[in-house]
């Protein structure tokens, strides 16, 4: 019993030729594609291979050159229901024994059997080369066998091949030796080839899509100069949809009056696109070969398959060209750096060090000149070990060099880590020079410091000499209107004026210079707060109204120094006074909830005034240093007020006034530091 192998899409084919053959003498199995197919014909189970295809295209031609690689004598019939005698002809000279026409008619095909003898292999079958030549006996086929013949030699087409591989990063090199091949090969008489630009060049969308010359056999060099190929139309346009080779005289250019131009421009007979496998590389347009023969489809197919290896050099030359210019670009940043930069591998070697980093740590004594590892410091050497066998980067840390006295450096070390590696390949050290901006960063803080002392010695002497011109003026008086009681009694108003602004500067010196509390007691908040309200309308002139204080019905106490709270309490209250002179009124609520949800629970104070509010400058300066709009104080009342609720761990705040309303400050001190007797 003979095994009947039918390769088609259709099962119905099969059906139909299962029941037309003698079941005692066939048996028909039944494969979609190729691949299915070959273990049967690898093995030799199969001694017909029936095929199914249309013979309109080089797609038929290519199975059955797979099956033909499986088996090399069973004999094959073609069932096809369109061809071409071109492609016909491609056939029988691939090895078909037979090619009919659909449907399949059984008689017929009980009579090919027979006549392919009873030999299970099909030995006496036809040889795959005989029959086209017998058949299609015309000047144009024998004419072709001459050069099908040296393009089916494998090994010596590979071996002229490979040497293109010595000009792997040069494309036009290697395009130029590439055309001298083919030549050699198939006898090419012209030839050029048109490359679109490289996909990360900076070109425009529609410069992306043009294709320029990239190489030429056969053509003077000034023909194409300024000659273009688009992927949007003409030759580029059609092998862009097709993907397959174009002749210049098939359906497709006739319908394209663009490409027809483009052939007869080039000379060219045919069209071949380059793949590099993921994309349309370019177009390479031939001519026939030298003879003046146009060149059969397996000559084609060979020059596809070659165009496609070029292809893959191609895009490995460009993807080479890439990274070298980005490692070019690196290299001159990193060597170009007011920063020593040091890159090392794993393995301790110093894969780039630039100008500055040999400039600080190589050996000058070497005979080579190359920085290695050992000629890091031994701290910064370490460092990098770290890094490199750990993987964790590491802060940024300061480094004063022992040889060096004065020198300071910001150094960083960065690791360089692959996706697929847990560990990094190499570590970048980076040591900026901060000796000079330290220098002057010193000299800056010196000189804001002595700006700062002028600015507080000429307000010292300005407040101090203000409480002391009455002072001197009754000192100069005393003598001759000492028994004056007038005089006594404005000598007295003048010198508890005097005492009481020297007292205030003097306790503002003293808690703007402590940082930490002397002492820690519980203290009534309501009493503390009517004790510093009655100090500062001390130094009030007018008459000041009753405090309104509302602390919700319950008595709170707070933790702290109790004098120093007073001082930032009446501080305060001294601006709210000042706010309105001629009226003032002050209300403080107090607020001691301890459920907070989005921050620590704290006691809030809030002191208003009934002023005209804060000026959007005073919202920005009022707590800074010498801030005032009077002109006596020194404009450190509420500077001194934060710095003391900033050392109970609280916080003072300007709140923006709304509109129509006066200005509140809001003092805010921790639960831990202020808990309610209730």
């Amino acid at each position: 019993m003979k095994t009947l192998l039918v390769l088609s899409p259709h099962p119905e084919i099969a059906e139909t030729i299962r029941a037309g053959v003698n079941p005692g003498q066939f048996r028909v199995i039944h494969r979609v594609g190729a691949e299915e197919a070959e273990p049967l014909l690898a093995h030799g189970i199969a001694q017909v291979c029936i095929l199914d295809v249309e013979l309109t295209g080089v797609q038929g031609i290519w199975v059955v050159e797979k099956l033909r690689r499986c088996d090399l004598k069973c004999p094959i019939i073609v069932y096809t229901g369109a061809k071409q005698s071109e492609w016909e002809e491609e056939a029988y000279l691939r090895g078909v024994t037979h090619v009919l026409s659909k449907p399949v008619r059984t008689r017929a095909l009980n009579a090919l059997l027979e006549r392919l003898g009873p030999a299970p292999s099909g030995a006496a079958g036809p040889a795959p080369m005989a029959r086209p030549l017998e058949a299609t006996p015309t000047h144009a086929t024998a004419a072709a066998a001459v050069p099908l013949a040296s393009a089916t030699q494998p090994l010596h087409i590979l071996r002229n091949f490979s040497s293109l591989l010595s000009h792997s990063l040069n494309a036009e090199v290697m395009l130029r030796q590439f055309l001298l091949q083919l030549r050699e090969i198939v006898s090419l008489n012209r030839a050029a080839i048109f490359l679109r630009p490289p996909a990360a060049s900076p070109a425009p969308l529609a410069e992306g899509r043009r294709l320029r010359l990239a190489g030429a056999l056969g053509l003077a060099p000034g023909l194409l100069e300024h000659f273009e190929l688009s992927f949007d139309a003409g030759l580029g346009g059609q092998l862009f949809r097709l993907g397959r080779i174009l002749r210049r005289h098939s359906d497709e250019v006739r319908a394209d009056v663009e490409a027809q131009k483009e052939f007869e421009l080039l000379g060219g007979q045919v069209a071949v696109p380059i793949f590099d496998r993921d994309s349309l590389l370019g177009v390479a347009v031939f001519d026939g070969r030298i003879t003046g023969e146009t060149f059969t489809n397996a000559e084609l197919e060979l020059i596809f398959h070659l165009l496609e290896q070029v292809g893959l050099a191609l895009r490995n030359i460009r993807l080479h060209d890439q990274l070298s210019g980005n490692n070019e670009m690196m290299a001159g940043v990193l060597r170009e750096l007011n920063s020593a930069c040091v890159v090392v591998s794993r393995d301790l070697k110093i894969l780039h060090a630039n100008k500055l980093a040999r400039k600080f740590f190589g050996q000058a004594a070497r005979p080579t000149g190359e920085m290695e590892f050992s000629d890091l410091p031994a701290a910064l050497g370490a460092k990098m070990y770290q890094v490199l066998r750990t993987g964790a980067g590491l802060a940024s840390f300061k480094y004063e060099p022992e040889g060096s006295p004065g020198s300071i450096f910001n150094v960083t070390v960065t690791p360089f880590q692959r996706q697929d590696s847990a560990l990094p390949a190499s570590v970048l050290l980076v040591m900026d020079d901060l000796t000079q901006s330290e220098q002057l960063r010193r000299l800056e803080l010196e000189a804001a410091n002595l700006r700062m002392v002028k600015t507080m010695a000429d307000r010292l002497a300005h407040e101090i000499g203000n409480a002391m011109v009455p002072l001197s003026t009754h000192q100069q008086l005393l003598a001759e209107k000492y028994r004056d009681p007038e005089f006594r009694a404005s000598l007295d108003h003048a010198l508890a004026e005097g005492v009481r602004r020297v007292t205030r500067l003097l306790n503002q010196m003293r808690f703007l210079a402590r940082d930490s509390l002397i002492a820690h007691e519980p203290i009534p908040l309501t009493s503390l707060i009517e004790e510093a309200y009655q100090e500062a309308r001390k130094y009030q002139p007018a008459k000041a109204g009753p405090l309104k204080y509302d602390n919700g019905g319950k008595p709170v106490f707070v933790n702290g120094d109790r004098a120093a709270l007073k001082h930032a309490l009446t501080e305060v209250m001294i601006n709210a006074l000042q706010a309105n002179p001629g009226d003032p009124k002050v209300e403080v609520r107090l607020d001691a909830d301890p459920s907070v949800a989005d921050a620590a629970p704290a006691l809030s104070i809030e002191v208003q005034d009934n002023g005209g509010g804060f000026s959007p400058e005073a919202m920005l300066k009022a707590v800074a240093p010498f801030y005032t709009t009077r002109n006596v104080g020194l404009g450190l009342g509420l500077t001194v007020s934060r710095k003391i609720i900033e050392t109970h761990h609280g916080k003072l705040e300007l709140v923006p006034p709304a509109t129509g309303r006066s200005g509140i400050v809001r003092i805010s001190l921790p639960l831990d530091s202020a808990t309610s007797d209730g």
